[in-house]
């Protein structure tokens, strides 16, 4: 079966750009039979998947910083305050503007610990098992702009 012609695609595959602002056009003009409904709540939820993940992957930037700092601090790198203070300042600016997430990064707090940990292992080239498995943290804690782990 031969594709269709990009011109013949819905605007939304064509120029997901112009379509959202299409969109978000027709409930300010009141014309509310015309919004796409089905595509319209597809890229709302996804918006929703990708904030989440914004979050994850913010999340994930100081983990890998916490394991090197408590229990091996010849590892610990020269910029990572910076980069955990970065990250915290994104990932607290994200979460205040999308407070229903708040609670998203501790559901997954243990899961990522121990992947920071295995993370930090290959980084340093130390076996898997080199680091904790289990978060001896807080997630509030880790999130504090002045906590490290290690006192510093």
């Amino acid at each position: 079966m031969a594709k269709p012609h990009v011109a013949d695609a819905p605007l939304h595959e064509r120029d997901a750009n112009v379509w959202t602002q299409n969109q978000a056009a027709k409930p300010r003009a009141r014309t509310y039979a015309s919004i796409d409904r089905r595509d319209t709540a597809e890229e709302l939820e996804s918006l929703g998947a990708l904030r989440r993940g914004e979050i994850e992957s913010r999340r994930n930037v100081p983990l890998p910083h916490f394991p090197k700092g408590t229990c091996q601090p010849s590892l610990r790198s020269g910029g990572r305050k910076g980069a955990i203070a970065e990250q915290r300042r994104r990932l607290h600016r994200r979460m205040t503007g999308s407070p229903s997430l708040k609670i998203y990064p501790d559901e997954v707090l243990a899961e990522e610990f121990a992947r920071a940990g295995t993370l930090a292992a290959s980084g340093a080239d130390l076996p898997g098992d080199a680091f904790p498995q289990s978060c001896p943290f807080r997630l509030e804690d880790i999130l504090l702009p002045d906590f490290y782990p290690d006192g510093e």
